[in-house]
């Protein structure tokens, strides 16, 4: 909003520094700042209502040390996380701009869901939440939305770099001057000029449907991302630190992705408006810097599924946008191994139950940051060995612009 304004006025009444607010750098800076300050100032606050109303965690005995001081710390913290992004995202991006608009959509949709979940844990005392089938319906309703608004909008094209063009600056801003394209591709990590279109995947379906192939490998990502980040958050500071890399990293894939001249220079797909993306991966960045401050170890506050579903469906959302989504096991490899450390657990455990009449373990316990918990390891050291580990996977995605 406070962009259009100040368009306005710099054009109206060319008012002094007005202009500054054309520039995504400034806009994103701004963003970030004023998420910061949204989260630290009002988590507290929101903190106290929870208390008030007795929104407490219902811990359950798994044997963990200091596990059972958490019981009642105030949950569905992730309420601030959202309103940390979504208002500065509204008062300094261009709001016409679909990337944005998915994004926000993305972010409330998924955090509409977390919430239910923990109304129904909290309010209504069933430790079950919301029944697994509809957040699994949710999350396809929004890789559903997602899929289809990527594949058919107007404003969503591309332009591929291999081939040598000219072009002048004044077309820079001007998307349909382009020679553009709808496209099914996305970016291969570490092959040169090399991209994969979903169209090529199964050769046989006929290109009229290759929307559907294309809407349901958004529908599981979006879902597999968001579970990940679901289990992820389960000690203090480890899904809002992780989310932090991960967004950041985003955002410069989103700028350079964005970006005619960079574009171009790193033979990258160049993606017109998705720079906008950078001032929602700003305020996402400073939101779950913001909420670390509350939810650090010792925890007053956790974000519960409203903000771990919603950081989850938002990262899948921007990934698959900026056609990173291929990146997606390194970056967010934390989510990644979480995951996969609760299938193996389960899949193991029911294959020895079934093979010698008891069932056994790989791990002491899953997800693994628990595993590492029942080694006697403390929270907090566990917390930052993964942003670390978290840290040096967004570097690795980051050198797939030239390591190719």
């Amino acid at each position: 909003m406070l962009y259009y304004l100040f368009d306005y006025l710099d054009k109206q009444f060319d008012l002094m520094g007005a202009g500054v607010f054309r520039f995504i750098s400034f806009r994103a800076g701004m963003a970030a700042l004023l998420s910061l300050i949204i989260t630290i100032t009002f988590g507290k606050q929101l903190i106290n209502m929870l208390r008030k109303k007795q929104v407490g965690e219902d811990i359950r005995d798994l044997g963990l040390e200091g596990q059972m001081q958490k019981k009642g710390t105030p949950t569905m913290g992730g309420i601030i996380i959202i309103a940390a992004v979504v208002l500065p995202t509204l008062l300094f991006a261009k709001l016409e701009n679909i990337y944005i608009i998915l994004a926000l959509v993305s972010i409330l949709w998924m955090g509409a869901i977390g919430f239910l979940d923990d109304y129904i844990k909290v309010f209504k005392k069933n430790k079950e939440g919301l029944a697994g089938r509809f957040k699994v319906i949710g999350q396809i309703g929004l890789g559903l939305i997602v899929g289809l608004v990527l594949y058919f909008h107007d404003d969503v094209v591309v332009r591929d770099f291999h081939e040598p063009v000219t072009m002048i600056e004044s077309q820079v801003e001007e998307v349909k001057t382009f020679d553009d394209i709808k496209s099914t591709k996305t970016t291969i990590p570490f092959f040169k000029n090399n991209e994969l279109d979903y169209k090529d995947v199964l050769p046989f379906v006929p290109d009229e449907f290759t929307w559907v192939l294309y809407v349901l490998v958004v529908i599981f990502i979006v879902t597999a991302v968001s579970n990940g980040a679901n289990i992820t958050d389960g000690i203090d500071g480890l899904a809002a630190g992780t989310s932090a890399s991960i967004g950041l990293t985003l955002a410069i894939f989103a700028y350079l992705s964005g970006n005619l001249i960079f574009s171009e220079y790193l033979n990258i797909m160049y993606i017109p408006n998705a720079g906008e993306l950078v001032i929602f991966c700003a305020a996402f960045v400073g939101a779950c810097i913001g909420f670390l401050w509350y939810n650090s170890y010792p925890a007053q506050v956790f974000m519960g599924d409203t903000g771990s579903l919603a950081i989850g469906g938002v990262i899948a959302v921007l990934a698959i946008s900026v056609r990173k989504e291929l990146l997606i096991p390194i970056l967010c490899g934390v989510f990644l191994i979480e995951n996969l450390s609760v299938i193996m657990q389960v899949s193991y455990f029911k294959y020895t139950r079934k093979k010698y009449g008891e069932g056994r373990r790989i791990f002491l316990m899953s997800p693994l940051h628990h595993h590492y918990q029942k080694k006697g390891i403390h929270e907090s050291k566990i917390v930052t060995r993964f942003w670390t580990v978290s840290i040096l996977l967004a570097i690795i995605t980051l050198a797939t612009l030239k390591l190719r």
